[in-house]
């Protein structure tokens, strides 16, 4: 009976320390030194938030950069790959698919499309497309809005971050910043 007595005392004091405190004393943490990110790293104009820095939206407009395929189309609740093999067949047909519409889509695209633009990121929300997959769609989009290609390149290369302290990752553009710039430049 003692033993009993100790554990589920152990477990209560374990529940208020990790059910409880431990997880209000790091929001709070969050909340004074990271707001914005504790926020969601909202992005907003004039008052209206637009999205999240974080996470990828289903931009169809001609007219704006489009992101990379979302296994989880777009659905915040449904994070997820498509783990789907290389070496299937539903794989081939899918990257075959996603070539085509953005051959269509792009039609000044050529023969080599950006890899970012056909295949999904490993969580389906990657919210940044490598500089070349976004000036892969500036024919398209010069041709639907009227600026000039110089103008849209310009855009996506003062838009673009570098690697991560100079060494991690590789250059960037986040797609729904670069979309903002694009209606206030329009």
């Amino acid at each position: 009976m003692r033993s009993i007595s100790i554990a589920l005392r152990a477990s209560i004091l374990l529940m208020i320390l990790c059910g409880l405190v431990y997880p209000l004393a790091t929001t709070g943490v969050a909340q004074v030194l990271f707001h914005k990110q504790a926020e969601g790293s909202l992005v907003s104009i004039n008052g209206n938030i637009q999205g999240s820095e974080l996470l990828a939206q289903d931009f169809t407009d001609p007219g704006l950069f489009h992101q990379r395929a979302s296994a989880a189309n777009y659905d915040p609740k449904a994070s997820a790959g498509s783990n789907v093999a290389i070496a299937s067949n539903k794989y081939m047909k899918e990257m075959t698919d996603n070539v085509n519409q953005i051959k269509k889509e792009n039609e000044n695209i050529g023969d080599t499309v950006p890899a970012d633009l056909v295949t999904s990121s490993g969580s389906g929300f990657d919210p940044d497309l490598s500089p070349e997959a976004a000036k892969a769609q500036v024919p398209r989009i010069a041709t639907a809005i009227g600026l000039s290609q110089n103008q849209l390149i310009s855009l996506i290369n003062k838009h673009t971050k570098g690697r991560a302290l100079g060494i991690f990752g590789e250059p960037r553009v986040n797609v729904l910043e670069l979309n903002m710039a694009l209606q206030q430049l329009k």
